[in-house]
């Protein structure tokens, strides 16, 4: 999941789908990239979710020499927690308007269900991409297309749709500034044997009268 944020993050930064269709058609994009192609370095990263998987996102960040990485979470981690990730806590909106890149990683819930919506995607950088590997649902995708089609936003990475599989007439599907894919962020042969191999510690756990780790926590 983590690295996958990267995929998109680094397929929308250098322009991947529009150089590599050209040069399929025989076209040599060489130069033409390069006023709307940029680098993570020096970036400001936003995560909202702080979770294992926002976790694991902000280590791999580090080595991307990001200028910063904020964090929004309704549940706060430890102070030693943040300074190991070297991550700083930030109001939900202030990181929005922050925010180079923001990507999502929390559950879906009546209260994260459109929590990018019209306010938010204007609080936005015009140059801010969102990701979202996480639920479909956590932003509002018609408002979404709005802010691509208009410049609102620079563009967008998402694995996830309100439809899946998504229509082949979705609007979105139709953007250049857009990267897709088709909800495949955990879908590793790596990942499935982690998966697999915590299934089963845990049942090794529960049968030896112990508590299950990564037991989801939910808020009052």
């Amino acid at each position: 999941m983590a690295e996958h944020v990267f995929l998109l993050v680094l397929a929308l930064y250098k322009q991947l789908r529009t150089a590599e269709g050209a040069l399929r058609r025989g076209k040599r994009l060489q130069w033409a990239l390069r006023p709307r192609s940029y680098e993570i370095a020096g970036k400001t990263l936003g995560i909202v979710g702080l979770g294992r998987i926002g976790r694991a996102v902000a280590n791999r960040a580090r080595a991307f020499e990001v200028a910063a990485i904020l964090y929004y979470d309704v549940v706060r981690p430890g102070a030693e927690v943040g300074q190991r990730l070297g991550v700083v806590l930030c109001p939900f909106h202030d990181l929005l308007q922050r925010a180079d890149i923001v990507t999502l990683h929390v559950p879906l819930t009546e209260e994260t269900r459109a929590m990018i919506g019209v306010q938010e995607l204007g609080l936005m950088r015009e140059q801010a991409i969102p990701i979202n590997t996480a639920r479909a649902a956590l932003v509002d995708e018609e408002v979404l297309y709005h802010a691509l089609v208009t410049g609102q936003i620079a563009g967008a990475g998402l694995d996830v749709f309100a439809r899946e599989p998504p229509s082949p007439e979705n609007p979105i599907l139709g953007l250049d500034n857009v990267v897709v894919t088709p909800h495949i962020a955990a879908g590793t042969r790596d990942a499935l044997q982690a998966k697999m191999a915590a299934a089963f510690a845990n049942m090794v756990r529960v049968t030896g009268a112990e508590k299950p780790i990564h037991q989801v926590k939910t808020i009052p």
